[in-house]
Order: C-alpha cells, then sequence, then structure tokens
C-alpha cells in the first residue's frame, strides 16, 4: 500500500487498516515460525505498511 493511497482514508479507516494489519503480521510469524510461508518479505512489507499507517495517522492527529 502506497503513502498517497494512506493519505485519502479517515483516522477511523486508518485504525481499522492498522488493525487487520498486526493481525496479518501475528499469522505471517505464526506461519514462519512453522515453515509454512512461502513468501517471507511478505512479513517486511506488512511490518512497513504498518509504519506507514502509524505515521499518516500520527499526522493527522496532530493536524499537519
Amino acid at each position: 500500500m502506497k503513502a498517497k493511497e494512506i493519505k485519502e482514508l479517515t483516522i477511523d479507516e486508518l485504525k481499522q487498516r492498522e488493525q487487520d494489519n498486526k493481525e496479518k503480521l501475528f499469522n505471517l510469524k505464526i506461519q514462519l515460525s512453522t515453515n509454512q510461508l512461502a513468501n517471507t518479505a511478505e512479513v517486511k512489507q506488512v511490518q512497513r505498511d504498518i509504519a506507514r499507517i502509524k505515521t499518516i495517522l500520527r499526522e493527522k492527529q496532530l493536524g499537519r
């Protein structure tokens, strides 16, 4: 997900996306630990998406 797409979302949508991505990350880590995950790069991508969402959410809360 690109930052431009994330900036267009509302605060409630951002919080929901963050929660969804955290759940997805948890599931990916479980799959990784049991050697069921085929694409290990997906873990890093989800982590970056969470970071982007948190950054933009904070910007919106500060009114920037």
